[in-house]
């Protein structure tokens, strides 16, 4: 089946509490259309490209520290290891890799967009 909208297709994946779901809604509101890919919840290394096929992938990396405590998580430092062991195909492949750990909502949103654009070129 061919999808009618001719804009690509961005995937974003990354651990929990990196900002995935803030990123997609700040780039959906500049016209991008976007997948969350919950890549960290699957055991199959290649999820997101079977499922979602993006044509762009973006990873949010983002520290144990930072992930418990954006998301309240109650977690021990393995919890966040297997997440990035279930992300490090997507990490690989990844177009995009943003470093959320020091940076506000807005800035991750900035740098996606300067990057998104550059690849645009």
């Amino acid at each position: 089946m061919n999808d009618p909208d001719p804009r690509p297709l961005i995937g974003v994946v990354g651990p929990c509490g990196s900002g995935k779901s803030t990123l997609i809604a700040g780039l959906e509101k500049h016209g991008y259309r976007c997948r969350h890919i919950a890549q960290e919840h699957s055991y199959v290394k290649t999820m997101w490209q079977v499922i979602t096929k993006p044509d762009i992938l973006i990873f949010l990396e983002c520290s144990f520290g930072n992930s418990t405590a954006r998301r309240k998580l109650n977690w021990i430092p393995k919890d966040h290891e297997e997440q990035l062991r279930r992300l490090s195909h997507s990490f690989q492949n990844a177009n995009i890799v943003i470093d959320t750990n020091h940076l506000t909502t807005r800035e991750v949103l900035e740098q996606a967009l300067a990057q998104l654009k550059k690849l645009e070129k």
